[in-house]
């Protein structure tokens, strides 16, 4: 049993009947606490040339777990490698105002307006760059609700091809993004599309909204050397891992946790100590409900798209040889705990 699983089982009743939980936090937790229990059967490997055998128990799949969460991260992270453009991406990341979050937490199906937020922000500017080819370009939202605190903070992490695709076949670079359009339009866009949700009521916060950031929401977009053999370590770093690793978490005594963090202004380190239930409020806000889609792809990324064969060739011929099933339990427990 790590430490994440031994909070969690402590204070089980007391997150149960104090803190609510919704039903997906439920199922998320039990799987955790049931991961790597040999009472849930598991599978017998065995050496063909010692004769060794070796039980290992079942999984829980969950992403919230510390263990299958890293393995889960690892499995989409090489896979979507394989099926990236070799070519320049720039790592964007869409922010939101403070006075916004509550609503998103409120109701989570509002998450889904940060993505159609972003899709439309992003295909509007390549298609202003050049109207009569249709460029289009491929990237990869994936939303996170955390900050490093663990504190409520939705925002979206994309990752964007530095150009894009024609109807004709013809690729075009694009290395200018036009920021100031990046903010005010995802600020405009996602305000908009909250108010058809929310309906009236929202007007008077969309107005003060605008009158606090007049010059739109943050949107980091600078470049950052993202280039094609660098690109799987922003995916893996990105794409779908836990609020928190294990290794934050420096002791329990049994009624507190002790946990760390680097601030991101300035990479300074902070220590905290707080109570384990309100650690445990902190992780589960974070759970998804049950089949929301927290990495989405747009443009070239996009499924059942007419130029999929065209969009092929621009990737190298050694990728489409690579079978799906690429990686064994073996490989998986090497790459990940550092051990055969």
């Amino acid at each position: 049993m790590n430490i994440l699983q031994k909070i969690f089982n402590d204070h089980y009743e007391e997150m149960l009947y104090i803190l609510h939980p919704r039903q997906s936090v439920l199922e998320n937790v039990e799987k955790m606490l049931n991961c790597g229990d040999p009472s849930f059967g598991g599978t017998m490997y065995g050496c063909p040339h010692c004769g060794e055998l070796k039980f290992v128990p079942f999984r829980c799949h969950s992403k919230f777990c510390p263990t299958c969460g890293v393995k889960y991260c690892s499995d989409r992270s090489t896979k979507m490698s394989f099926k990236l453009i070799r070519c320049t991406h720039r790592h964007c990341v869409f922010t939101i105002d403070d006075d916004l979050r509550h609503f998103f937490f409120e109701n989570r199906s509002l998450l889904n307006c940060l993505f159609q937020a972003v899709r439309s922000v992003i295909l509007t500017m390549f298609y202003k760059i050049n109207k009569s080819k249709n460029f289009v370009p491929g990237f990869v939202c994936v939303l996170h609700t955390f900050g490093r605190p663990l504190e409520w903070n939705p925002h979206i992490h994309c990752l964007l091809t530095e150009g894009g695709f024609s109807d004709d076949g013809f690729w075009r670079i694009v290395k200018h993004f036009n920021y100031t359009y990046l903010r005010k339009a995802f600020q405009t866009t996602l305000l908009d599309i909250m108010e058809k949700k929310i309906g009236p009521s929202f007007k008077k916060t969309k107005a003060a909204i605008y009158k606090k950031d007049k010059n739109g929401f943050y949107v980091y977009a600078k470049p950052n050397l993202c280039n094609p053999d660098t690109v799987v370590k922003y995916i893996s770093r990105y794409l779908g891992r836990p609020a928190i690793a294990t290794s934050r978490i420096d002791s329990y005594d049994g009624e507190n946790v002790t946990f760390h963090y680097n601030k991101h202004e300035d990479n300074s380190y902070v220590e905290k100590t707080i109570p384990a239930l309100d650690f445990i409020k902190l992780l589960i806000q974070h759970i998804p409900e049950k089949h929301f889609k927290m990495t989405r792809y747009y443009g070239l990324y996009a499924r059942h798209r007419e130029s999929d064969q065209k969009l092929s060739k621009a990737i190298p011929k050694s990728k489409h040889k690579i079978l799906l099933d690429f990686k064994t339990w073996r490989n998986n427990i090497l790459l990940s705990f550092g051990y055969d």
